[in-house]
């Protein structure tokens, strides 16, 4: 189950956020919270010594980048639970000064939960805030919920729009350009004996635009894991490009492959699989992670903060 809630103040957020968790815990089911940090102190003060039963996440944080909420978050928290009990989720993914770049990151993370977890024993209830959000985002919002409730006073209804393979199909838009040329952008092709030349060249430039630390490591890992998909599954090779922006640095890899499966890099790996945690391992490092499918290949790009 994967209901929209709709709500225009913190009265009518408490008022459909705060029961959802009661009932689930009077049920003896495991619940999780998983919203921005202002309306986390919000729920957890409105339900004093019963909040002590709860998982509470900061969204901010722990859904920084979207395409880690569903194996960091929603998937980290379902599996660790005992099989056959219900899960009860609140998950806030969008919230107002979520930037551009990484809104349509958001409307594809929650079209995929359908998708996700077809079958499972869950509840996901998503809020979103009529007052601060634009249109586009609510009405997105009745595009990836079959369920919503609608603001105030109102009885949860499907949604006609529902249409989550829309939404996944509509945000797969052109990244826009990366800088071709300058003193602070890197380029570089590579194929399959030149993978260490090029990680070096990446990390010797992310130190250069300021990264340090963790994130120069984290770094190291994106161009690894990037560049070794796209000479396995891409063609042999592709185009590498890192630079900075605002307070990123910002790391692509385009090749000639088609990554076809929508919820690459979300599904948490098996114990005994081997392979295959490339690009869930770019996912829970990066802060962001835009992917754009098309004709000429596949293009990952990924930020990271500086």
């Amino acid at each position: 189950m994967h209901p929209a809630l709709f709500y225009g103040d913190p009265r009518e957020y408490l008022a459909g956020t705060v029961p959802f968790v009661r009932t689930a815990l009077a049920a003896g089911a495991p619940v999780a919270v998983a919203v921005p940090g202002e309306n986390l102190r919000l729920i957890r003060e409105a339900l004093g010594a019963d909040g002590d039963a709860v998982r509470f996440l900061d969204m901010r944080e722990a859904g920084r980048n979207p395409g880690r909420i569903i194996p960091g978050v929603l998937r980290a928290f379902t599996d660790a639970q005992p099989p056959g009990r219900r899960v009860r989720i609140i998950g806030e993914p969008v919230w107002a000064d979520r930037s551009p770049a990484e809104y349509p990151a958001c409307a594809q993370h929650e079209a995929l939960i359908n998708a996700a977890f077809r079958g499972r024993e869950v509840t996901i209830l998503c809020p979103y805030d009529t007052a601060r959000l634009d249109r586009r985002a609510l009405a997105d919002a009745h595009a990836t919920h079959p369920v919503v409730i609608p603001a105030g006073p109102g009885a949860r209804r499907r949604s006609e729009a529902y249409d989550p393979e829309d939404v996944v199909a509509r945000y797969n838009v052109p990244l826009p350009p990366a800088p071709s040329a300058g003193p602070g952008v890197l380029r570089a092709a590579f194929d399959e004996g030149s993978l260490a030349a090029v990680r070096h060249l990446a990390t010797e430039h992310g130190a250069r635009l300021g990264l340090t630390g963790q994130g120069l490591e984290n770094l190291a890992l994106i161009t690894a894991e990037l560049t070794t998909n796209s000479v396995v599954h891409g063609g042999g090779g592709g185009g590498l490009t890192v630079w900075g922006e605002g307070g990123h640095v910002l790391c692509e890899v385009h090749d000639e492959g088609r990554l076809t499966d929508p919820l690459a890099g979300r599904r948490p790996a098996a114990p005994d699989q081997r392979g295959g945690r490339g690009l869930l391992l770019v996912n829970l490092v990066a802060d962001l992670v835009r992917m754009h499918v098309g004709g000429g290949g596949t293009a990952i790009r990924c930020y990271l903060a500086r």
